[in-house]
């Protein structure tokens, strides 16, 4: 068999299959015949549809980091609608309105449709010859251009085009490719490490009887939403399990628990610590962690937790008592645990508890080993937009490329990346639409959707075994002068390294390839075609393997946190959480107009957004809803409109993420406020990651008010009955229910 000139290692490693115990086999793959096949199932639909009928095809979602298995049901050659592929151990069958929403991102009216070059101040449509003809004068072989004065800036990317990538910097000799993230798991993952030393453990919802959450709101904007739902689903089921939220504002997560908690933002973890405290009195638990760990809890009794973190000492012991009757149990943190100056020790913290409850091994253990770890995904972090804006800022760079993330948008204003972007002399942009980064670029090329497109993808959580999920074309492309950015990838490899990769004339040739040879890890027995056609029916590959064991270690280091009350800041006295909106993310999805119709499941509000206060600090504030408000930082000010809401800590302010686009599209342009740009530069002091809800505001009046729109009306009722009575916390007596 020809391995185009290369060993085999090499080979494999091209493929993105590199130190797998794969074995190459004969001539299996001798009959991928690149070029001679169209694979395009909806070029002649004469041949299988029938007018009427809709059939359906599996793919990949792509709207977030989840990958979850879909099923496409196509008619006449038109995607038009999305659902849950039962072959994908993600997804389950089911699928989230974010998904469902893909279709509208494939027939937006705003998607660039055809490449555009700046001239003078504004882009001007050029024809692909003109494009990648300026693109090889100004980054290919005969450029001259040296790896360290070329940057590559993604979103979070995982298999094979995440190879491609990789291997494009190599050739290179570059390694100035950022992944970043606006809403970054980094440290998360940094917390996970030193507790379980992986970055992410695999939670048994089900196996668990009680859930205490600190902030983590899986059922919304979670590692794997849909996964999560099916399994807190099971968790719900006799014998019912209890949830106990506890986090600054509340989430959709917090809307389904039993109990709910409002906490000062950044305390969660001495509240931890003050349940440890109450735990380790019981016998039981006497031995399950290092004496100076004890020593240091002993300090955090009720009502010095109390002080610390606003929350009524009894409620705990409350917890404390739930964790201690109800096992096994789940303490899981999530982005207001961790988005502060000490947020890994506020994350190990609440795993801390899990450690003296023995959860670990029970209701958390690890996530199977990947045999392709080149194909596994790469994390975003702010770390590094932040390195990446330094070396712009130095005029480090002559060429920079940008796909997957708009940096200009979810940038804070402190970093003055718009300005830094402007001083590199040749830009790139890979989008759908033009958004604000696309906008400050030399170049933008358009790109298919994830509906057009073949690819690969992995998953950071994986719940059983591992799962590659595979990404097919659900109809033809909609617009001729857009292109795969798989086929760009590989183009841009093989200008460099011919030899390597002349075997391969476009991505789906290549990808067939990888796939074929992933076969005898998997142990299919048919030949390769039928494992090829198999794989694109399934959508998935499942690679089984036993979960890794993991064991918590602690370090009283890791666990340095106020044992007193935080300062007040009279110039800035609220705290502001930045909420994470499900349908929007980081604000990528805000040119979807049915996403932006869709109400948010808290307020129900619509196309806009608002400022959510407390009903007491709104009182006292004379703040009523509809009231346009000042929000300022010591970066900046924004006005929005104040939504009075119980689900807050009075000395909180939530503005959600997603909105105040400057461009993206005319669903999203000029639609709300931007929180991005007034975040403060307070970092995560271990990671260096950007504390997200480490910022302090003011509030202001201005005097002028306006109607909220919401999905409801303006007052709580359909068609003039008051269908759900509602009554205050104090007058139900919640805490004698749970």
């Amino acid at each position: 068999m020809s391995e185009s000139g290369i060993n085999r290692r090499d080979f494999l490693k091209v493929l993105g299959l590199g130190g797998s115990s794969l074995a190459l086999t004969g001539c299996g793959n001798t009959d991928i015949r690149s070029g001679d096949e169209v694979i395009m199932p909806n070029v002649q639909p004469e041949d299988f549809v029938v007018p009427g009928l809709s059939v359906y095809y599996a793919s990949t979602c792509r709207q977030c980091g989840s990958a979850c298995g879909v099923m496409g049901r196509v008619r006449e050659g038109r995607v038009l609608k999305m659902e849950g592929n039962p072959a994908s151990r993600i997804s389950g069958g089911k699928i989230c309105g974010l998904g469902q929403a893909a279709v509208q991102v494939q027939y937006n009216p705003d998607r660039l449709t055809q490449p555009m070059m700046k001239v003078g101040s504004s882009l001007q449509p050029i024809s692909w010859d003109k494009a990648m003809a300026l693109l090889d004068e100004k980054t290919g072989p005969k450029s001259g251009i040296k790896g360290e004065e070329f940057g590559f800036l993604t979103g979070a990317m995982s298999g094979h085009l995440n190879v491609l990538t990789q291997n494009y910097m190599e050739s290179l000799d570059s390694r100035n490719h950022y992944v970043y993230e606006a809403l970054s798991p980094a440290i998360s993952l940094a917390a996970n490490r030193r507790v379980y030393g992986v970055d992410q453990p695999r939670l048994h919802f089900d196996k668990a009887k009680l859930i205490v959450s600190f902030g983590a709101d899986f059922l919304g904007t979670g590692a794997s939403p849909v996964h999560f739902a099916a399994e807190y689903a099971k968790f719900r089921k006799a014998p019912r399990g209890t949830l106990v939220q506890i986090e600054p504002k509340m989430t959709m997560t917090g809307g389904n628990a039993d109990r709910w908690i409002a906490i000062i933002p950044g305390t969660e973890g001495v509240f931890a610590l003050g349940i440890a405290n109450q735990l380790l009195k019981h016998s039981e638990f006497t031995g399950t962690v290092p004496a100076d760990i004890v020593d240091l809890v002993s300090k955090y009794d009720a009502d010095t937790v109390s002080r610390i973190t606003g929350v009524r000492s009894e409620l705990v012991g409350h917890v404390a008592s739930l964790l201690w009757e109800k096992t096994p149990s789940l303490v899981i943190s999530g982005a207001s645990v961790e988005g502060h100056a000490h947020g890994v020790q506020n994350a190990v913290a609440v795993q801390l508890l899990n450690q003296i409850l023995g959860n670990v091994g029970k209701t958390i253990d690890g996530q199977a080993q990947s045999p392709f770890p080149q194909l596994s995904p790469a994390a975003g972090s702010f770390s590094a937009l932040k390195a990446m804006n330094e070396k712009m800022g130095a005029d480090e760079f002559k060429a920079v490329f940008i796909h997957g993330a708009n940096p200009v948008f979810t940038a804070p204003s402190f970093m003055g990346f718009r300005d830094n972007l402007r001083k590199v002399p040749f830009k790139v942009a890979f989008v759908n639409a033009l958004d604000e980064t696309a906008e400050e670029c030399d170049l933008v090329l358009p790109i298919f959707t994830a509906v057009e497109e073949f690819g690969s993808n992995v998953a950071w959580y994986q719940p059983e075994g591992v799962e590659i999920t595979i990404q097919q074309p659900l109809m033809n492309q909609l617009y001729p002068d857009t292109r795969s950015m798989g086929d760009i990838m590989l183009n841009l490899v093989k200008a460099r390294k011919a030899d390597e990769y002349k075997a391969w004339p476009d991505f789906f040739s290549y990808l067939k390839t990888a796939i074929i040879n992933i076969k005898p890890v998997v142990k299919y027995t048919d030949t390769d075609e039928h494992f090829w056609y198999d794989t694109l029916s399934n959508g998935v590959i499942h690679v089984d393997g036993a979960p890794q064991q993991v064991s918590a270690k602690f370090a009283a280091t890791d666990l340095r946190l106020p044992a007193s009350a935080n300062a007040q800041d009279p110039v800035y006295p609220f705290y502001l959480v930045p909420s994470e909106r499900h349908y929007f993310r980081d604000g990528r999805h805000a040119n979807c107009g049915w996403l932006q119709e869709s109400p948010d499941p808290m307020t129900t509000i619509v196309w806009d957004s608002w400022a959510e206060i407390h009903p007491k600090t709104a009182a006292s504030m004379g703040i009523k809803e509809g009231d346009w408000l000042e929000i300022a930082s010591q970066n900046g000010m924004l006005k929005v409109k104040a939504y009075v809401f119980p689900g807050i800590h009075p000395d909180a302010i939530s503005i959600p993420l997603g909105q105040g686009h400057e461009s993206l599209g005319r669903y999203a342009k000029g639609v709300g406020v931007n929180p991005f740009r007034i975040l403060n530069p307070v970092f995560e002091k271990d990671t260096g990651e950007l504390a997200l809800y480490g910022t302090r505001v003011s509030v202001r009046k201005t005097g002028n008010s306006e109607i909220v729109v919401k999905d409801e009306g303006p007052v709580n009722t359909q068609m003039g009955r008051k269908l759900v009575v509602t009554l205050p916390a104090d007058v139900a007596q919640l805490s004698k229910e749970i």
